[in-house]
């Protein structure tokens, strides 16, 4: 996955104009994932740099980084809705009050 375009106020180091920003995901084992960056800048960096960071299951499921915040606060606000459901009906099966 390549990002370009990003926004001034995303800047990394300085960068931010002419970065580009490359993402592989790779699963390396049934139960791996391998994630690899790449950062390029000609006006900023002499050349590309990056890193890799292998992942593993979290509870059994992998999830990417980035988005695995809204897996967390999923069930708690899915709890939060059936507990107003709940107490909308019980309210108006009691007569309202």
């Amino acid at each position: 996955m390549e990002t370009t375009n990003i926004p001034a106020i995303q800047a990394y180091n300085g960068s931010w104009k002419d970065l580009k920003v490359t993402e592989r995901f790779n699963r390396v084992a049934k139960d791996r994932v391998l994630y690899q960056y790449t950062l390029e800048d000609p006006t900023t960096w002499a050349k590309p740099w990056g890193g890799e960071y292998e992942f593993g299951p979290l509870n059994g499921v992998i999830y990417e980084y980035a988005c695995h915040e809204g897996n967390y606060a999923l069930p708690g606000m899915l709890a939060g809705a059936r507990r107003q459901e709940h107490d909308a009906g019980a309210k108006s099966a009691g007569g309202g009050r």
